[in-house]
């Protein structure tokens, strides 16, 4: 039986432990086909162990073993995001260590030893072996003296390190992939102002039978988006393209030989789906599709928020989905005649699954769960109209608990989630950090404003030049529809993001009276301060989305039009982010101490861009709670941090139903 108790006071059994341990990240996963059966690698992130990669391999016996102790760690800094930090073949293990951006080797029974100078400065990501010639080949990042760090593909002896470049003069290089005769090299390169997911080029050079690498030939710049390039067993190649609005399956219209020269070859599409294919590479090593070795394509698709596992005709191109509950997937690979694949869903947390043919699924490494203490929040797919006529997308998810109910003629309180990127998306994933506020009694809108991807390249692009007031408005609207078709308590709205969703929430906290409180979590808050310190990856990426002019920079800046804003705001910052550097938090906590804003900061002196550490992953989240009970005059049912903020008087709460 229910009873009544105020949205928000709910007493919860999701704790920010079980945030914490949501933190245990599987990704970068790996098939070792050298082996007899083939193995299955990956990274996992310990956030026991602030935050720490090791590197797991599935023993004969179906048990998951570590190859890592402490202090390494698997975790590349190429873009500052990294990605593919490991590569393996027959029984040795190939990394990069996070302390020293080395790559390191673990040959099986044996100890790690750096296999690249560890004094070097050069990082390293996207490993690939080359077995037959002996060595890696690799995407290099290597800082520079007074400019932005150098790009290239370099291949790695894996006798003694030796280094040799194959191919400069890109801004960005990504994915480099041999083709199964190793007789082609192929990869991604891009150059400054675009994004990966604005413009890319697919590039290629030719290997002689002795291990030569020719001279990089331009295969196709077709002005739009390539993704993932792969080849097929008989050498054919396969690519990611968003020609059509959307990241469907491109391949050569007819194989050529590795030595042909000519630029811009002709590629065919495959794939007609309203659906996409291809995800936005922040990170490098991403899988969406896969052959098996008698030549089936296995793929996962998106379209309105959800993902779909299934086997692409290559024929004829048609996507026939496959009948599996998990309606989120990433990091596809093939191991024999099945998928192997990180899947989730609302209920199941991000497990490695190897998925069969005919759909069945067998989960081979759980996630952290939270079924058995809660009652779980299920997401609602939710389109609402917003500014210019347009249409925003996002995921609702109700209040929920077993023993609590609101009171009758109260509606809950909403937190408006803003993801990073911004070019990103929400998630279907059951993500702890959710079930943590709709177990107390909030509502809770993960909002897939413009720009965001799984919509097409058309909805991505209509955040270009509008940053700061598309995503702004998506959010507001999306919060008066909510309240509109009384679901919400439009009084009592809340908003919390990351990253570029932090620069959004402050943007609606400042240029907005929509929400009563907010947290940026090391968001932004100085467009121009941000292009002069950001890391290279994105130092050109405000060109698109809001423009280089100064006077627009500011006018878009919520630090410039701090004395417009006047609700209470905390502030949750790592010292080492380099992405989006702590004077960003900075500048915006002293400005709203002078004007006697309510504010509160809390930092966490050895988290980057985002953060790993269990333990500070549970006082970000329960300082956010303290932060919103009290601003909203909540009466508090459990124990809580002890948060310290400025300019606010307890007794004279705000809000209160």
């Amino acid at each position: 039986m229910t009873q009544a108790l105020p949205h928000g006071s709910w007493p919860s059994p999701v704790t920010a432990d079980h945030v914490a341990a949501a933190g245990r990240r599987m990704a970068d996963l790996r098939i070792d086909t050298a082996c007899s059966p083939p193995r299955l690698y990956w990274i996992e992130s310990r956030p026991d162990e602030a935050g720490r990669n090791t590197v797991m391999y599935l023993g004969d016996d179906g048990q998951a073993q570590s190859l890592l102790d402490a202090p390494l760690s698997a975790r590349s800094a190429v873009h500052e995001y990294g990605g593919a930090a490991i590569a393996v073949h027959d029984g040795t293990l190939w990394f990069v260590n996070a302390a020293d951006q080395a790559i390191w080797q673990r040959a099986a029974g044996a100890e790690p030893t750096p296999l690249t100078d560890t004094r070097d400065i050069t990082r390293f990501a996207d490993l690939q072996v080359d077995p037959v010639n002996d060595r890696l080949i690799v995407v290099a990042e290597t800082p520079q003296a007074d400019r932005q760090p150098q790009a290239s593909i370099e291949t790695v002896a894996l006798a003694d390190g030796r280094r040799r470049s194959i191919a400069c003069g890109h801004d960005f290089y990504a994915s480099p992939r041999l083709s199964p005769a190793g007789d082609r090299l192929v990869w991604l390169a891009w150059q400054h102002p675009d994004m990966p997911w604005d413009a890319t080029e697919l590039w290629q050079a030719s290997i002689d039978t002795d291990g030569t690498i020719g001279e990089p030939v331009r295969l196709w710049a077709p002005s739009v988006s390539l993704f993932a390039p792969v080849f097929d067993p008989d050498g054919r190649l396969y690519v990611v393209c968003d020609a059509d609005d959307w990241w469907n399956l491109y391949r050569e219209a007819v194989p050529t030989p590795a030595s042909a020269v000519s630029d811009d070859r002709v590629f065919e599409q495959l794939t007609h789906e309203a659906g996409e294919f291809g995800v936005p590479q922040w990170v490098f090593g991403q899988s969406t599709y896969a052959f098996t070795a008698q030549g089936r394509l296995y793929a996962m698709l998106t379209r309105d928020g959800r993902w779909e596992l299934g086997e692409v005709d290559i024929d004829d191109g048609t996507f026939t989905r496959w009948p599996v509950a998990h309606d989120f997937f990433e990091h596809l690979h093939v191991l024999q005649e099945d998928v192997v694949v990180v899947a989730a869903d609302a209920a199941t947390p991000k497990s490695i699954v190897r998925v069969a043919a005919d759909g069945c699924p067998t989960v081979l490494r759980a996630g952290d769960g939270l079924s058995d203490v809660a009652r779980l929040s299920e997401p609602r797919s939710l389109s609402w109209p917003t500014s210019d006529g347009e249409i925003a997308h996002g995921l609702f998810y109700p209040p929920s608990h077993d023993e609590w109910v609101g009171p009758a003629d109260e509606r809950p309180p909403l937190i408006l989630k803003c993801h990073g990127g911004p070019t990103g998306a929400t998630s279907t994933a059951l993500d702890a950090r959710i079930q943590y506020w709709t177990s107390r009694g909030y509502a809770l809108l993960d909002v897939n404003y413009r720009g965001s991807t799984g919509y097409g390249r058309a909805y991505r692009a209509r955040l270009d030049g509008a940053w700061g007031v598309a995503d702004v408005a998506d959010c507001v609207h999306g919060a008066a529809y909510l309240a509109e078709q009384g679901e919400i308590d439009g009084g009592r709205v809340l908003i919390s993001g990351s990253s570029a969703g932090g620069y959004t929430v402050l943007c609606v906290l400042t240029f907005t009276e929509a929400a009563a409180a907010g947290a940026s979590y090391y968001g932004i808050g100085d467009l121009r301060r941000l292009m002069a310190s950001t890391h290279k990856f994105e130092s050109r990426y405000l060109d698109r989305l809001i423009g280089a002019d100064p006077a627009l920079l500011s006018e878009r800046s919520p630090l410039a039009h701090a004395d417009r804003l006047s609700c209470p705001v905390l502030f949750l910052q790592g010292l080492k982010d380099r992405v989006v550097p702590p004077d960003q938090a900075e500048t915006m906590v002293a400005a709203l101490r002078e004007r006697g804003v309510p504010v509160a900061y809390v930092t966490f002196a050895e988290e980057r861009h985002g953060f790993r550490d269990a333990a500070n992953i549970r006082t970000a989240i329960e300082s956010e709670r303290s932060f919103y009970r009290r601003v909203l005059g909540i009466v508090a049912t459990e124990d809580e941090i002890d948060l310290a903020i400025d300019n606010f008087d307890d007794s004279a709460r705000q809000g209160a139903p």
